[in-house]
């Protein structure tokens, strides 16, 4: 077991390697820097796979599998299942699964977006998730996302899209005209206060501004072109490292990025290794969570459970009972659902269960729920305990307090949807769901720790 470095004069924080922790925290920045929404996500996570062998499978046509293959599939644009075939029909040894999300709360832009009020062009947009809505105001705003496209000469298509630059904002109002807002706080109505300016309709030179002609001009297309769009806003601003001794990151996105960047990292880290593994690994990106995961390419849908069936059907050591190779499989698997945790806070640590505060920069958090809004029991717990303990660190553990409802993660509908035994877990984090939010710069290197030694 490799010993852990403590470091007491910084909050007792705990690393393994300090340079290689440095180095995967960057790597994080990057993957959120490069992932302004869910579709730029996808395809940085792609871009990886791609880089480190994996290859694109269609679900439409038929599969054919080789023992230590690298695959992935793609649903919607967005939500990714990347899979390495272990030597074993999964019948046998069963699949080793870590699931996270790729999107976190933001502004989304609606279908007929031009707004004109009192000489100001503004975008109509709806709320997407929980997002903290008092942290978007006075932020530099780009727009983010993919536009359907459709022209004779190449039908219909898709391309993904991004404003790097501050075309948006949503400016406060000033406390001479709102008063009370020291004693009652900012109170947002999010139809009316939340559509951001993008300029004065005085400076527009006779032009009739439109979305469209803003995208065609980006993407160089003719406007007609655009048939449709899934567009949000984000902040600009890059990721940062913070604190006296650079031991914060503070990023956007974190939820859940920071969980997907650790997977994915696990999942090549693990791919690296010179013999191929008995067990089949498999990486879940999935979109949606932050709105329920009832979708075709969410937690909720069959995305899982549809690739799994398939990968134990077509294992070259799979018998010819296809239906009997899968239930098989589910009941020798295992899954990580891995989703941020709630760091205490040192302006309320009274919003905590006493006795279960987790602490940025000591490793990854167990997440508890007994009325299952988490995954974890005992078993699947301990699970995760040991692989931790391998890896040369102690996890810590969430539970919320008994008079406090509890956030829930795609694990209890990963479960669900898939039979699989599911263990919630999580890196401490604060600010969830702000529009810029903060972790402990250390963690990111114990979860893909742990994580590796769960592949394989």
């Amino acid at each position: 077991m490799t010993k852990p470095m403590k470091y007491a004069a910084l909050g007792g924080a705990v690393v393994l390697d300090r340079e290689r922790a440095r180095v995967r925290a960057e790597d994080l920045c990057r993957f959120i820097d490069a992932s302004p929404m869910p579709y730029q996500a996808s395809a940085e996570a792609v871009r990886r796979l791609r880089a480190a062998g994996y290859r694109l499978l269609d679900e439409g046509e038929p599969w054919k599998l080789e023992t230590g293959g690298r695959y992935y599939i793609r649903r919607a644009d967005t939500t990714v299942l990347a899979f390495q075939l272990g030597k074993s029909a999964p019948s046998a040894s069963g699949f080793r699964v870590v699931g996270t999300h790729i999107d976190s709360p933001n502004l989304r832009v609606k279908p007929n977006a031009e707004l004109l009020s009192q000489g100001y062009w503004q975008l109509g947009v709806e709320v997407y998730g929980g997002a903290i809505l008092a942290t978007w105001p006075d932020r530099d705003l780009g727009l983010a996302g993919r536009v359907v496209l459709h022209s004779k000469a190449r039908g219909q298509e898709s391309r993904l899209v991004e404003i790097r630059r501050p075309i948006a904002r949503i400016s406060n109002l000033a406390i001479h005209l709102n008063r009370k807002i020291t004693e009652e706080g900012l109170k947002l109505d999010k139809q009316r206060h939340m559509p951001p300016m993008l300029g004065l309709e005085s400076t527009a030179e006779g032009e009739v501004w439109s979305l469209r002609q803003l995208l065609a001009r980006e993407m160089d297309v003719a406007a007609e072109e655009i048939v449709s769009f899934d567009l949000g806003l984000f902040d600009v601003q890059p990721c940062s490292f913070g604190g006296l001794h650079e031991e914060f990151v503070n990023a956007p996105r974190l939820d859940n990025l920071g969980s997907s960047h650790a997977g994915l990292s696990a999942l090549l880290v693990a791919s690296e290794r010179p013999t191929v593994s008995e067990t089949t690994w498999v990486l879940a990106l999935y979109d949606h969570e932050e709105c329920g995961s009832q979708s075709h390419q969410g937690a909720m849908g069959t995305v899982l459970r549809d690739v799994m069936t398939r990968i134990a059907a077509s294992h070259p050591a799979a018998g010819a009972n296809a239906s009997e190779e899968a239930f098989r499989a589910f009941a020798r698997s295992f899954m990580i659902s891995a989703d941020m945790a709630h760091a205490v806070h040192p302006n309320y640590p009274e919003v905590h269960e006493p006795d279960h505060r987790p602490y940025l920069n000591r490793g990854p958090v167990l997440k508890r729920n007994d009325n299952q809004r988490y995954a974890t029991d005992g078993d699947t717990g301990a699970r995760f305990i040991e692989l931790c303990r391998e890896a040369g660190f102690d996890a810590q553990v969430f539970v919320s307090r008994t008079d406090l409802p509890c956030g829930t993660t795609i694990g209890p509908i990963a479960a669900s949807a898939s039979g699989l035994p599911v263990v919630d877990v999580g890196n401490p984090m604060l600010s969830m769901h702000s529009i810029r939010e903060c972790c402990g710069a250390w963690d990111q290197d114990l979860m893909i720790e742990a994580m590796a030694r769960h592949f394989r």
